[in-house]
């Protein structure tokens, strides 16, 4: 298995390095960043790619959209620090065949290499029963009113409830209320979840337009 390895901290490179030995790789590269993680990519074409979600200068899930477009049959495995139902919607629905929290047993990154390698998906025990989770309760953007896509979108430009309050004209509790909704529908437990769902999932992209009025309900 030739290995290729999209992390921007030196020490988990390392921690898997030491892990895959368990199993059998011919070849390991590295890459700290997006740019460095295509070029890698290209020059290797690795059996099975290891991703973070956090890299510097970008989004991990933009990495994935790009090694994926670069080849469509790339098997991508994402090993994140979110042990989080979103996220990992997010990105086995961008494609990812695997998806493991930094939190679980290491030799849950071991079967989801091995099973990526053979084509076939797996997610970490913990996150898995977050996803069963947040599928059963149907949540999902596509339960978000137009109002709550507008105040999602306008968290993803980095504006404050407050601000988003005085942009819609609004009070600032009708502002936390919605966004409390939010968090419930999309099972998430904090603002900067919110936050973090707008950029990574492009939210803000099924607003087309839906920030051009403050009028929706």
């Amino acid at each position: 298995m030739k290995l290729l390895i999209v992390d921007d901290h030196k020490v988990v490179r390392d921690g898997i390095r030491r892990l895959v030995e368990a199993i059998v790789v011919t070849e390991i590269a590295e890459a700290e960043s997006p740019s460095e993680a295509l070029g890698e990519f290209r020059r290797l074409r690795p059996d099975v790619t290891i991703l973070d979600i956090n890299l510097k200068n970008g989004s991990g899930l933009d990495v994935l959209r790009r090694l994926r477009a670069d080849d469509p049959k790339a098997k991508i495995v994402v090993f994140s620090m979110y042990s989080d139902a979103v996220y990992a919607v997010s990105a086995r629905r961008d494609g990812a065949l695997g998806y493991v929290s930094k939190s679980a047993p290491s030799d849950e990154l071991l079967v989801a290499l091995e099973k990526a390698a053979a084509g076939e998906p797996y997610v970490d025990s913990e996150t898995a029963a977050l996803m069963r989770e947040h599928t059963t309760r149907g949540t999902g953007v596509g339960e978000l009113t137009r109002r709550e896509l507008q105040i999602l979108h306008m968290l993803g430009d980095g504006k404050s409830l407050t601000e988003i309050a005085e942009g819609l004209g609004v009070a600032y509790k009708t502002v936390a209320n919605t966004s409390t909704r939010m968090k419930e529908k999309l099972g998430v437990e904090r603002t900067s979840d919110l936050v973090r769902f707008a950029l990574e999932t492009k939210g803000g992209r099924m607003l087309e337009g839906g920030d051009r009025s403050h009028s929706g309900k």
